[in-house]
């Protein structure tokens, strides 16, 4: 089921242009605080990624390019485990926390109102 939501999503991604189109609710985390959240950028991201434009997928948002691929193929091979019968992989117990930190480190990189680290943001549209 979360894999049809998810083609569905894509679907939806794929077909409108969140560059030129506001259809979809602004960040509430940038719209309260005027910072940029470490998912500012995301779904314009995964437009242009679906499009094939990985530069301006990069430009979009650098760090949930590689989180998205590796995220996908980590869905995959659990997919595959599962239709083959052997147990899913077991989900390392730094994983979680690591994230979250390289989160949180994003977040004020990407905020820093000096070059270079002021190019990591999203375009404004």
């Amino acid at each position: 089921m979360g894999a049809l939501a998810g083609g569905g999503c894509a679907v939806l991604l794929y077909l409108v242009n969140p560059h030129s189109h506001q259809v979809f609710l602004p960040c509430p985390f940038h719209a309260a605080t005027g910072l940029y959240c470490p998912f500012c950028g995301g779904t314009r991201m995964v437009h242009d990624l679906l499009h094939g434009n990985l530069s301006a997928a990069l430009h979009d948002n650098a760090l949930a390019v590689p989180l998205v691929i590796v995220g996908f193929a980590a869905w995959l091979n659990w997919t595959i485990c599962r239709w083959q019968g052997r147990p899913a992989p077991a989900r390392p117990a730094w994983l979680s926390p690591a994230i979250i930190v390289m989160m949180v480190v994003w977040t004020v990189v990407r905020n820093l109102p000096w070059a270079p680290f002021a190019a990591l943001r999203p375009p404004l549209s």
